[in-house]
Formats: C-alpha cells, sequence, structure tokens
C-alpha cells in the first residue's frame, strides 16, 4: 500500500506528520516523494483562516486529480470542523478527525489488505518541498508534545478543532528524541498547540511544565539544538530564561511570542491575557538574559473594531519590539467564534492593505536585526544538498543559525556541508538572507 503525506499550516501539523511517518515506517511502510505513486494520500488540513481551508479544500482535489485511483484520507483541523464538506470532496475515502488523529497508523491498516503489498509513503512539507523519503539525511524534527488549548482567544478555532490541553508524556518525548539523535538529526523542535501550558493537566503530588521538560531533554539526550515554537507571553515564569544560561550551546536563542495586536483595546477585544505594557517587561527580560537572542511573532491585521488609531499603535509598538520576522495574517472571522459576530468588521480592501503595512514595517526591523549581526560568528546547521553554481567555482548551501537567521555560504564542490553545524562569519545581509563564510571546524 502507497502512502502519500501531504499538510498544510503550522507546525503541529508537520510534527504530527513526522511522527506518523515514523510510526508507519515501523509497520513495515517507506517513504516516496510523490502522490501520483500513492495508493493512500493523508492530507492533514488548517483552518486558521477562511483561505486555509481554502486551499485545504483546493490541496485535496489536487491529489485527487494528480492521480486519480488515490484514496484520500483527510485529517486536521479544517477535516475536524467541516467533516460534510470534506467527505463530499473528490477521491476523500476517510475523514479522521484531529481526536482520532494520532490512531491513524492503525486506521490505514485496514486497507493493506486490500491494496499492493509494498507499503510505501509519500510526504510534503507546508512550503510544497518533498518531505525526504529517507529520514537519514534531515536536520530539523518537529516534535509534539501538546495539543489543545484552554484559551478562549475569541478570533481563534483552534480549542473547537482541538479540544482541551493535553501533554505528552515526558518520557515519550525523551524516547522519541533519542531515536531522532539516532537517525542523524541535529536539532529538535518542540511544538503544541498551547506549548507554554505543557504539563498543567498532569495529575500527581508533583509539578511539571515545560522548563521541567526541557531540563529533561537536555540531560537525558545528545541532541545538539533545541528549540522552541510559539510560546504565548503569559506563560513564560520567573524561572524560565535561565534554562538559557544553563544550556547556553544547546537552547537556541529564539523565541517566537505571538503578540497579534500592539493596541490594548484590541488585545482586550480579542480576549488575549497580556498588555502592551507586560509584552514590553517580558521582551526586555528576555534579552537581558539570553545574549543575542532573535525575536519573531504573529499579528492579526484589521480585527473588528481595530480603528486606525489603534492599528497605527500597534505598528508603533511592533517597531518598537524589533521583531525579525512575523506571521502576518489578515482577520479572518470563524464560524463559532466570538469575534465572528463582533460589530465594526474591517473592509476586506482594508485589511489586506494592513497586512502590507504590517509586512513592510517588519521587513523594516527584520533588516535591523540581520544588519545587528554582521560580522559575528553564529553556528549554522546546514540543510539540504548544496547547488552547484554556473561556472562551476563551488556549491551554495542554506542553513540557520543558532538564533534563527537564514544564512548561506559557497563552499568548494568537493566540501559537503549537509546536516553539519560549522561556525559562520556573517559577512553580508541581502534582504531575508544573510552571506557568509565558513571558519572553524564543526560544533
Amino acid at each position: 500500500m502507497n502512502v502519500f503525506l501531504e499538510q498544510l499550516g503550522c507546525r503541529l501539523n508537520y510534527g504530527e506528520n513526522h511522527l506518523l511517518a515514523r510510526q508507519l515506517r515501523m509497520a513495515g511502510h517507506r517513504l516516496v516523494d510523490s502522490v501520483a505513486d500513492a495508493h493512500v494520500a493523508v492530507v492533514n488540513t488548517c483552518a486558521v483562516t477562511t483561505e486555509a481551508g481554502r486551499k485545504s479544500r483546493q490541496l485535496i482535489r489536487l491529489q485527487h486529480k494528480h492521480n486519480p485511483t488515490a484514496r484520500i484520507v483527510a485529517t486536521g483541523c479544517y477535516a475536524t470542523l467541516e467533516p460534510e464538506t470534506v467527505q463530499a470532496l473528490p477521491g476523500v475515502w476517510k475523514v479522521t478527525p484531529n481526536e482520532d488523529k494520532d490512531l491513524l497508523a492503525g486506521l490505514l491498516e485496514e486497507w493493506s489488505s486490500e491494496l499492493p503489498d509494498a507499503h510505501v509513503l509519500a510526504m510534503v512539507q507546508p512550503d510544497g518541498v518533498p518531505f525526504a523519503a529517507n529520514e537519514q539525511g534531515r536536520t530539523r524534527a518537529f516534535i509534539k508534545v501538546q495539543d489543545g488549548c484552554n484559551n478562549k482567544c475569541t478570533f481563534c478555532v483552534v480549542t473547537l478543532a482541538r479540544g482541551n490541553g493535553r501533554s505528552v508524556d515526558p518520557g515519550n518525548v525523551v524516547h522519541q528524541i533519542r531515536d531522532l539523535c539516532a537517525a542523524g538529526y541535529r536539532e529538535a523542535v518542540l511544538t503544541g498547540v498551547h506549548l507554554g501550558s505543557y504539563g498543567r493537566d498532569f495529575t500527581g503530588p508533583q509539578s511539571f511544565d515545560l522548563a521541567a521538560l526541557v531540563r529533561m531533554i537536555l540531560a537525558e539526550t545528545d541532541i545538539p539544538r533545541l528549540r522552541l515554537s510559539s510560546l504565548e507571553p503569559w506563560d513564560i515564569g520567573d524561572g524560565f530564561f535561565p534554562l538559557w544560561q544553563e544550556w547556553p550551546q544547546r537552547l537556541c536563542p529564539h523565541l517566537h511570542l505571538p503578540l497579534q495586536a500592539g493596541s490594548d483595546p484590541v488585545l482586550r477585544r480579542m480576549a488575549r491575557r497580556c498588555t502592551v505594557a507586560s509584552f514590553r517587561n517580558l521582551v526586555a527580560q528576555a534579552r537581558q538574559a539570553i545574549p543575542d537572542l532573535v525575536l519573531t511573532t504573529d499579528v492579526i491585521a484589521g480585527f473588528p473594531g481595530e480603528s486606525e488609531q489603534a492599528f497605527q499603535e500597534g505598528l508603533d509598538f511592533i517597531r518598537e519590539m524589533r521583531f525579525a520576522h512575523a506571521h502576518v495574517f489578515p482577520y479572518s472571522a470563524r464560524p463559532g467564534t466570538a469575534a465572528a459576530t463582533y460589530p465594526e468588521q474591517v473592509s476586506k480592501p482594508e485589511k489586506k492593505e494592513r497586512v502590507r503595512r504590517v509586512q513592510a514595517l517588519v521587513e523594516e526591523t527584520g533588516q535591523q536585526v540581520r544588519a545587528r549581526f554582521l560580522g559575528s560568528v553564529r553556528p549554522v546547521l546546514w540543510e539540504g544538498e548544496g547547488q552547484a553554481l554556473d561556472d562551476g567555482s563551488g556549491c551554495l548551501w542554506h542553513g540557520y543559525t543558532d538564533n534563527y537567521l537564514r544564512v548561506e555560504t559557497v563552499v568548494p564542490v568537493s566540501e559537503c556541508l549537509t546536516n553539519r553545524i560549522t561556525p559562520v562569519h556573517l559577512d553580508v545581509v541581502t534582504g531575508q538572507v544573510m552571506s557568509g563564510t565558513v571558519c572553524g571546524p564543526d560544533s
């Protein structure tokens, strides 16, 4: 049985596909890179915006077009929220809601006797790049350690699609990361719908939180790099930032703190549990505690009732925070959320224009962040394969620093950087990419 995996949306979807792929491999399957070779196509959908829902439907139709005989299994948030719509799409044989997603490997086995014996899987990342058929060459793995959310942000459908917060057993997480180290991975990224709430659902006399999980991973595994994905600003307590002082070489100095809006009235309407002042104070603490920290964020433009004055306040705050990058979304009314019923909905053209203005500002602040690191030396984890230059003088490689700056370098054709971490002197900034020179042995 040939199975193809594809996804849209968040890093959590990415982490879930990583886990599903490992489970299917253990059952004797292998990965290929094209849906054309698949007997089963698993599509992990997204519903964060109406556009994400549209893209999910489009993706399913596209898989059916490329391979009309494939049995399509739809899962993820959009499939959970609108199962009847998804089931009616061409080629869809099964809709698996989020609560059953972890059972997918077993659910697919029922077709094994009906389809050819050669169990082959294929995978594509959110950006459309094939998910490597051979996992040995991978560099960065996304590990789902938490799912669901107990927050009630008025714009968000995640609670409807994912349910309440649930944490993965820490021993299970450590075991996964040890296996990934053995498979050659150099970096693990901890993901979750509400990552900062990790451990709050555990029962027992002793508390266990995200900080404890990070300490356990770094103490009990050899993973060279550990990175945290999105953290809500109100989840970070007093004992959190010392983690970077305990593990300065392995815990990546990069934080993704979703702001969503830089105006207190808008934050209140969103039911966000922070203020501009508390966010500012948190960032100041983080930058003081973590040398060379790089910050990224999420921003929603055009939330209902967001006046031009409130939007301008948000722009001023984004400039003050000096974010290196931001995921910027136009507000999307999602059925079942409180904000969908709010008055003073912002027009689509105005939302589009506000997205453009935020993106332009973040490009400016991102350039300032990258310029700050010119002339410094950072460790870079190189990904993929080098691209030979037209003149044959060398190969172009891409990777990321520990603080999540994208870097490129040129080395002789004879030198392979795949999955290596090397010190790099950062020489030039061109747009969102820094060019550097490898200047020492692997770390």
